[in-house]
């Protein structure tokens, strides 16, 4: 997409932007001309992407979500908002109820309080209200907030995003490096997975008006893989031979009880890697495509202008480091 000069050094405000998304986010609209001011807690863990624009164009200030009247001073003076604001599970005071749903709600109604009326929220495919899955209802809870208070904000859901810094494939392919066997839910659970660069573009197209005003859309890229499948690419890629362990959810509920439990007892020591929740089978129990209506009504990459880029052609770029002599492959000798 050409879209240089787009933002004309309006000020843009990207909340979560210092995150995996984010940064990609950062550079898209940087790119297209526009001042990027990112929100975040830690400021200093933004620093990194001030190279993504001209001096003076990327800058970082404080804002936390739960905290309104750091969202406004963030929003003074901008045009528009981006949120990627999100967790993946729950810890500590980050809860889903408050990050994704009444963050999402705040950043909303000090949009609406500062006369923004162009805004992008991040959401997920999957958002319902009616899910069993915590997650899945903050999500749809954010999204009702955000089009009560911007009803011209542009609601973007991705499946589940790969990149360079992911935390899909690079996690399964770090469990094939030190186990056995890998564990995996929801063998046959559909997903579509999609490039961050990809997000991005779409992100970037929405703040440049070139979305629907107040629909949703929702973004995958070209292959849809049942769980199996993708971990099976995984191994793959990474030419590791490793048992794939289909649990059932029944199964899959006690696992993530059991690790929960020892993520307590340790105060949070217990390896991320190791890690599942209840919530998160819950949420292994229904594929993660793109919709039949989406697809009809073109809320997709494809209706942003964005050509969808293979997970086949990207993920092998930087999983390659995973293989048992990283990028000295092609060097090994034979015994």
């Amino acid at each position: 997409m050409n879209g240089v000069n787009g933002g004309a050094g309006r000020v843009v405000t990207v909340f979560g932007g210092s995150g995996f998304v984010g940064r990609y986010v950062v550079r898209a609209l940087a790119r297209d001309g526009w001042r990027v001011r990112i929100a975040c807690r830690r400021p200093d863990l933004a620093f990194h992407l001030q190279p993504q624009g001209r001096v003076g164009q990327v800058m970082a200030v404080q804002a936390n979500v739960r905290h309104p009247e750091s969202v406004a001073a963030a929003l003074r003076g901008a045009s528009a908002v981006v949120n990627l604001v999100g967790i993946l599970a729950e810890s500590g005071a980050q809860k889903f109820s408050k990050v994704q749903a009444e963050g999402a709600k705040t950043i909303a109604e000090a949009a609406k309080a500062a006369g923004i009326d162009t805004l992008v929220h991040i959401s997920a495919i999957g958002a319902d209200a009616s899910s069993a899955s915590q997650y899945a209802r903050s999500k749809a809870a954010g999204e009702a907030a955000v089009l009560a208070a911007v009803p011209t904000a542009v609601i973007l859901r991705p499946s589940v995003i790969f990149g360079i810094e992911d935390q899909f494939f690079n996690r399964f392919a770090t469990m094939a490096r030190y186990f056995p066997a890998i564990p995996v839910v929801g063998a046959e659970t559909k997903f579509q997975p999609v490039y961050v660069g990809d997000v991005a573009e779409a992100v970037a197209a929405a703040i440049a008006g070139r979305a629907t005003a107040g629909a949703v859309y929702e973004l995958g890229g070209p292959e849809v893989r049942s769980f199996a499948a993708l971990i099976d690419f995984v191994l793959k890629v990474t030419e590791r031979e490793r048992h794939v362990a289909k649990l059932s959810f029944a199964t899959g509920k006690l696992v993530a009880s059991i690790t929960s439990l020892f993520t307590k007892l340790s105060l949070g020591l217990f390896p991320t890697l190791l890690r599942m929740t209840a919530d998160q089978v819950e949420l292994l129990q229904h594929d993660n495509v793109v919709s039949a209506a989406a697809i009809k009504e073109g809320r997709t990459l494809q209706g942003l202008g964005v050509e969808p880029q293979s997970f086949e052609a990207i993920a092998p770029t930087y999983l390659y480091r995973y293989r048992k002599t990283g990028q000295y492959q092609a060097q090994r000798l034979e015994a």
